[in-house]
């Protein structure tokens, strides 16, 4: 990153506001202090933080960070993990794809393919992806996969969790990149046909590595996938969160640019060899 001219930052573990997305669940803690006693919550990504400092004007930026997630401990999950997470003004989604192909080769680590998430899809799962909702009914009740009633973007996201991403990158990295709208996340929308999220993600041995967008700069979209979020919360029963008015008021200051976020513990078990997340941490969750 200092080679590149990419500055080092920190930003706060505990914010007011939180992960929005259904499938990110934030631990949060109570803060008592005169004048600001209130809950708060700990990152689930410096995300949120990194795009205000962005929008200031900050140019690159990096930080590698320790990030929390509830309900998350297994083999490749724990609930306090380290994350590097990276933007870069002026570059889309591609090109931030390149720069971490340079960064996986100064480690001795090569990218195989690009593969769009329709052509990925389709190769492993067997099916068209704009085919009839009963086709991934049946495909995904053989697996086991209940949706009452049918729910395609539950029904694609399980396929793909379970055919094709422990698939993906076996014999060097893959990313996986254009994304279906509706996970379009903090991405841009490019329009169709068909429209595509201009997001990507990189698998290395079957294992999701990092998450990258073409970052959303639109407030009023991006206020309109926070409501919707919250709204899928409600159907789920769970908790709804407190949107981050902060950075929704600096997203119209947000330069033109491209971010990752990349599990520095599922890339050193990649590059150690080790089948276990906690094979590379000194003090797991279960010992910590």
């Amino acid at each position: 990153m200092s080679a590149r001219n990419v500055l080092e930052v920190e930003t706060p573990a505990l914010s007011a506001g939180a992960a929005v997305d259904p499938n990110i669940h934030s631990l949060h803690t109570d803060v008592h202090a005169p004048g600001h006693s209130r809950r708060a919550y700990l990152q689930t990504s410096p995300e949120f933080h990194m795009k205000r400092l962005l929008a200031d004007g900050a140019g690159p930026i990096f930080q590698v960070s320790r990030v929390f997630r509830d309900g998350e401990l297994g083999r490749l999950h724990q609930p306090e993990f380290t994350m590097l997470e990276w933007y870069q003004p002026g570059f889309d989604y591609h090109r931030l794809m390149d720069e971490i192909g340079e960064l996986l080769a100064e480690l001795g680590l090569t990218v195989k393919e690009r593969v769009t998430y329709a052509d990925a899809f389709e190769r492993h799962v067997g099916l068209e992806f704009g085919k009839d909702l009963s086709c991934f009914v049946r495909r995904a009740a053989a697996l086991g996969f209940l949706s009452e009633p049918p729910d395609r973007r539950a029904l694609i996201d399980f396929l793909f969790s379970e055919v094709v991403a422990p698939e993906l990158g076996r014999e060097g990295g893959t990313f996986i990149y254009d994304f279906p709208p509706d996970q379009a996340a903090l991405a841009r929308i490019r329009p169709g046909p068909p429209p595509a999220a201009e997001r990507f993600e990189l698998f290395l041995q079957g294992m999701e590595i990092a998450n990258g967008f073409h970052e959303l700069g639109d407030a009023a979209e991006q206020r309109r996938r926070f409501e919707a979020d919250n709204a899928r919360r409600r159907e789920l029963k769970l908790p709804e969160m407190p949107v981050d008015e902060r950075l929704l008021a600096a997203l119209p200051k947000l330069p033109d640019c491209a971010g990752v976020a990349l599990g520095v513990d599922r890339l050193l078990m990649v590059l150690t060899g080790a089948d276990d997340i906690r094979d590379v941490l000194a003090f797991p969750f279960e010992r910590s």
